[in-house]
């Protein structure tokens, strides 16, 4: 293959990567029309908008005030078992369970573990994963669990 083919090859590859990422961060389908109806919708006097949308808002808004470990704790309190009960509650800290596009996501969950790979937090950060991976879906997700020195005790797919 010649050095001509290389470089089209690659810009033809970096294309269609692009062009992935941009349909998948592009518009929801709302259109400018129908944020304008809403908007009006809220200005009139009277209530247009129900009180099941104002308390479906202020549920969000706190899930949003809440940090990413607080969500995680909540949800595994809500539906996991006493196993991954008992080992969420070792996270301090979780980052990049919010930002996802579908491509390549990763998060990362930190615990109060010591002793890294062959320490005691080995086994419950496989609960960690498996917990994470309920709670949060994605077409290629990776999440790894880390100790408190910051090293390794396991991974994922969620």
């Amino acid at each position: 293959m010649g050095m001509k083919s290389k470089i089209v090859l690659g810009a033809v590859v970096g294309l269609v990567v692009i062009g992935a990422v941009s349909a998948n961060g592009g518009d929801s389908g709302t259109g400018s029309a129908d944020k304008g109806a809403s908007a009006s919708a809220d200005k009139q006097p009277g209530g247009a908008k129900d009180a099941g949308a104002d308390a479906a808002d202020k549920a969000e808004e706190t899930e949003r005030k809440a940090s990413q470990a607080e969500q995680f704790k909540a949800f595994v309190q809500e539906n996991g078992t006493d196993q991954e009960k008992e080992a969420v509650s070792h996270v301090t800290k979780v980052q990049g369970a919010d930002d996802q596009n579908d491509i390549l996501d990763t998060a990362d969950v930190y615990t109060d573990f010591t002793g890294g790979i062959m320490g005691e937090g080995t086994g419950p950060a496989k609960l960690i994963a498996s917990a994470f991976a309920d709670w949060k879906q994605s077409a290629n997700g990776l999440v790894t669990v880390y100790d408190a020195d910051g090293e390794l005790l396991g991974n994922g797919q969620f």
